[in-house]
């Protein structure tokens, strides 16, 4: 059999397999997130035992308690970290020149959510549970409490948004997420009751702000940082890996979110509080998308600006959201439900987003910008 050449070898097995190995995952990525799914459902013990990992704990200001920092929390970081890196920050500094579609994106994003989810609870009252769906309401609650998803940055791209906009956005309200996390997560301690209301008061009071800045804020300024100091060639020969190892991180994270909810509900199924986590994610997710549409015809904003608002305001991080749950709360599998829920809601919700606008939404008025 004849030997390779170093160079042959280079050809064959060197960087070009892996942008084809990252195109035909992300072609096949709906299928290998029911394969997690499905995983999660049928041996969850190894996303059990992985989020039982603690790395470190990590002091809080004053030195009164500590955070802890998990194995999700590690991939949470890496899957932002690498959104970060393909942000186009450069035009940002336009939105100064036209600040109200970011100020209203950025408000949209936490304000939605906090006068939402008093009516959630009342029709989520209504039903035949003993703590008033209690779990539910915390599940939202976190999904709300959290800033916009950086994937909002590719469907906003894909429905023609003002890019820089939803990126000054996500980049907002992720910046704020140590002050809104607490917020929502105070205000939801009011609508649930038991020991709900009081680990949404301790996560408001200690683990939220904490959460926000290690595995949300430190990851994003990190990667926009890496980005900044790195000449790009270098950064786009090494992307292709960063970005498959991302899919990957994705996938494991998925997967860990989804254990102990999923299979739990297949041992012991509930099927009307399964019906109800969908129909009321469904719901705030649509509801979030439409408001974030009206606020934008309210401030006549032109159709890329309407777009970037729209989508934002539906487009909650919800791994971020999955991983709190997770991490506080791992004896009620519940809570996973409206966020796991939520988070394939969202992404067929900008799906539709994006039909209907391309045929409501009028042309241009006024510059597009980004």
């Amino acid at each position: 059999m004849p030997l390779i050449s170093p160079a042959r070898a280079t050809r064959v097995i060197g960087p070009p397999v892996v942008p084809r190995l990252l195109s035909l995952l992300q072609r096949r990525l709906t299928w290998v997130m029911v394969a997690a799914y499905t995983a999660a459902t049928l041996l969850p013990q190894a996303g059990l035992a992985l989020r039982q990992l603690h790395l470190a704990a990590v002091p809080l200001p004053g030195g009164a308690a500590r955070t802890q920092l998990t194995l999700p929390s590690l991939l949470l970081g890496y899957l932002l970290f690498t959104a970060a890196l393909r942000v186009p920050a450069g035009g940002l500094p336009g939105l100064v020149r036209r600040p109200l579609p970011l100020l209203v994106g950025t408000a949209a994003n936490t304000l939605i959510p906090l006068a939402l989810l008093p009516g959630v609870a009342v029709a989520l009252g209504q039903l035949p549970d003993a703590d008033g769906c209690s779990g539910l309401i915390t599940g939202l609650a976190l999904v709300g409490a959290m800033p916009v998803a950086a994937g909002a940055t590719v469907w906003g791209g894909r429905a023609g948004g003002n890019h820089s906009l939803v990126v000054g956005i996500v980049l907002a309200s992720t910046l704020l997420s140590p002050l809104t996390i607490p917020l929502m997560l105070s205000a939801a301690s009011t609508l649930t009751r038991g020991h709900y209301a009081h680990d949404l008061s301790r996560m408001a009071a200690t683990d939220g702000g904490a959460f926000a800045v290690i595995s949300v804020i430190v990851p994003c300024v990190a990667g926009l940082a890496v980005q900044r100091v790195t000449p790009r060639h270098v950064l786009e020969r090494h992307l292709p890996w960063l970005r498959l190892l991302g899919l990957l991180d994705a996938v494991l994270l998925t997967y860990s979110n989804a254990c102990g909810a999923l299979g739990g509900f297949l041992l012991h199924p509930r099927p009307a509080l399964l019906i109800a986590a969908v129909v009321v994610s469904g719901a705030l997710c649509a509801a979030s998308f439409a408001i974030g549409w009206c606020l934008a015809r309210t401030v006549r904003a032109n159709r890329a600006d309407t777009v970037a608002i729209t989508l934002t305001c539906g487009m909650n991080n919800s791994s971020a959201g999955a991983v709190l749950a997770a991490t506080n709360l791992p004896s009620s599998p519940q809570v996973l439900l409206p966020v796991l829920a939520y988070s394939l809601l969202q992404k067929c919700g900008a799906g539709l987003a994006d039909s209907v606008l391309r045929r409501t939404t009028p042309g241009s008025r006024g510059r597009a910008g980004g």
